[in-house]
């Protein structure tokens, strides 16, 4: 099948006001008369729903935390990309707009990016005018600095909390409507299944975390903000409840998974320290803005202190590599280039796995003062993880699983297949490609749930009956029946590893063979691997408790029962793409020089799995990307 994005045709930048001009609307009496529910309150989710209430629709929104303040957009750190052109350096909606599509290694689709840097501006108006407190220059004005893949500062941020200071505004306008009784919120549930009734979305069926009842919603439309999967790497930067369950339970109701293989290696990250360590530190991108990274230039040297290696004994391998970016290289191409210097022989730390981040220059140029006023929260981060002073000694770092550019396919109205399910934010697959630029991630969240969503639901809800389809359906009773039938099954194996044990068997697997550098050998053993551990899974893991109760082992069991399905069309994506671009590096495909070969003429296209069936393969489907804006070239920051 060949998909339709349903993308506008016509310039460019008059297509998105052209399609909400074209769009049909629901008149503000008949608004109260639909009901939306939204899953997952994070940046695009609690955008969403605060946005959806503030219009007139009845809400539920539904969040497997205690409170939509630990959601996880929360952990974000570095700032959030919009193109003001404050600082004067040459800024510009298209020059966001070129960048993030020459940085998804020409992957994405140009309308949806386009419209992504169009509506950039308001998302900064709109945070401004919720109190959000962005950094300010001297003279009061919102400062900006800068992140990889750009040659402009265009990122404003919160020192190293920008992702919680957004969330609060967020959260924030989603009380308000609470307050209204616009939206319904539902804590401590956590999404099992998808009800679909004629082949449109009509419900959700959730756990109760606290109770361990099983609950029935109907709603109008069903929109998905659950963010990423790189959890099934197991070690990630990703708070550990982060899982593909939403989206996956989805995928097995139709909607098509998208670019399954584009996950992002975050090049800033504390190095792993420990065997049973359960996830990773991110380190702001931000502080590439100060901090210089280097490895030594002989082997001998990586076991000396960094301050006993002289400056001509120090190789700055990004400066030497990339002249134009230097260490504002982008995350694949900074992230590949560690692996690289640490696969040499040169790496530094326990087991060679670490590279310098060195903020020594900077001190001298700017004083302390300035650096702990920048980043001083992410100092003090690593200092309490890894017991070192930054300020006086190199900070150690190495790539680690940060995102997911893959997600569900959706059209222009972020529309999956399954009509009436929308994705929203990162576990859509949209704007980012196969590598994502910095402080883009809280950009198209909030684009999505402030400034998408509520223009293209009303399109789909305009063409619907009103609450025709409610939880007396019979499918919502199936439903229910299926989910509580999984977790008796998972309570019954009574085996002998730990949900834990298993999904760090998975990540290791995934980890060395489907990481930063794939092949079709690696690739293919993880294939013959991933079964493996499924069957172990299905036959031998542990889960203590009760079903109807609180259990947290069981909640752990069946996201890791979702990874493990998951996990293989991710690699069957990674194998059928044969090429590399961005996040995708299959080592057979690369230049002399060690960069990214993509394959324009047979890989231009977004790849949508459907899904067929446990041990059955997937049906690829294709949506072909077009560059009549942005002219196909070969990605350089050199």
């Amino acid at each position: 099948m060949i998909l339709d994005g349903k993308c506008p045709t016509g310039p460019i930048e008059k297509s998105w006001d052209k399609h909400r001009f074209d769009m049909k609307l629901v008149n503000p009496a008949n608004k109260r008369k639909f009901k939306v529910l939204v899953v997952g309150t994070g940046l695009a989710g609690g955008a969403a729903a605060a946005s959806l209430g503030e219009l007139g629709y009845n809400v539920e929104a539904f969040c497997y935390q205690d409170s939509p303040r630990r959601a996880h957009s929360i952990a974000a750190q570095g700032g959030i990309n919009a193109a003001k052109n404050y600082p004067n350096d040459g800024d510009s909606v298209w020059r966001l707009f070129y960048d993030t599509v020459k940085g998804g290694d020409f992957r994405a689709r140009e309308a949806d990016v386009y419209r992504l840097a169009q509506v950039s501006n308001n998302i900064i108006d709109q945070c401004v005018a919720q109190g959000v407190p962005f950094a300010r220059d001297y003279a009061g004005y919102l400062d900006n600095r800068s992140f990889g893949g750009a040659q402009v500062s265009r990122t404003f941020y919160a020192r190293g909390q920008t992702g919680q200071q957004l969330l609060l505004g967020a959260y924030s306008a989603l009380c308000r409507q609470i307050r209204a009784g616009s939206v319904k919120m539902f804590a401590r549930r956590e999404m099992l299944d998808l009800v679909v009734v004629d082949g449109e979305a009509k419900g959700i069926t959730c756990r109760n975390l606290v109770t361990g009842e099983i609950e029935s919603y109907w709603g109008d439309a069903v929109i998905l903000a659950t963010g990423g999967y790189v959890n099934v790497f197991y070690l990630s930067t990703n708070a550990m409840g982060c899982s593909v369950t939403a989206a996956w339970k989805a995928a097995k109701k139709g909607a098509f998974f998208a670019n399954p293989c584009f996950t992002q290696i975050h090049p800033t990250c504390i190095p792993q320290h420990g065997e049973h360590q359960s996830k990773l530190t991110l380190m702001s991108e931000s502080l590439r803005n100060d901090g210089r990274c280097w490895v030594p230039k002989k082997k001998e040297d990586t076991g000396k202190a960094p301050g006993d290696i002289p400056e001509e004994d120090r190789d700055y391998y990004l400066e030497r590599k990339y002249p134009s970016f230097g260490n504002l290289a982008p995350r694949d191409i900074a992230s590949r280039a560690a692996k690289e210097q640490c696969d040499d022989g040169r790496g530094v730390g326990p087991g060679g796995r670490g590279v310098y981040l060195d903020f020594a220059d900077s001190i001298e140029r700017v004083g302390e003062d300035t650096i702990r006023a920048r980043y001083g929260n992410l100092f003090q981060m690593y200092e309490k993880i890894t017991d070192e002073d930054a300020y006086k000694r190199p900070m150690r770092i190495y790539p680690a699983p940060h995102y997911s550019m893959g997600g569900l396919w959706v059209d222009y109205n972020c529309m999956s297949n399954v009509p009436g399910l929308f994705v929203l934010g990162e576990a859509n697959f949209s704007v980012h490609g196969a590598n994502r630029l910095g402080a883009s991630a809280l950009m198209q969240g909030l684009a999505d749930g402030y400034f998408v969503i509520p223009y293209t639901i009303s399109d789909y809800l305009a063409r619907i009956t009103p609450g025709k389809i409610t939880t007396d359906h019979p499918e919502f009773k199936k439903s229910a029946q299926d989910v509580e039938a999984q977790s008796n099954k998972l309570l019954s194996i009574n085996g002998k590893k730990t949900p834990a044990e298993l999904h760090r068997q998975l990540g290791r697997v995934m980890w060395e063979n489907v990481g930063m550098a794939r092949s079709k050998e690696s690739l293919n053993k993880a294939l013959q691997e991933i079964p493996k551990i499924r069957d172990e899974f299905w036959n031998n893991v542990k889960v203590t408790g009760e079903n109807g109760d609180f259990n947290q082992q069981l909640e752990n069991a069946g996201r890791l029962a979702d990874f493990l399905e998951f996990a293989e069309i991710l690699t069957k994506d990674a194998l059928h793409r044969e090429e590399s671009c961005g996040g995708h590096f299959r080592v057979e495909h690369q230049t002399e020089d060690g960069e990214a070969m993509r394959d324009d003429e047979n890989f231009a296209y977004a790849a949508a799995w459907e899904f067929k069936g446990v041990g059955k393969e997937p049906e690829l489907h294709k949506e072909p990307l077009k560059f009549e804006n942005v002219q196909l070239a070969v990605r350089s920051y050199k």
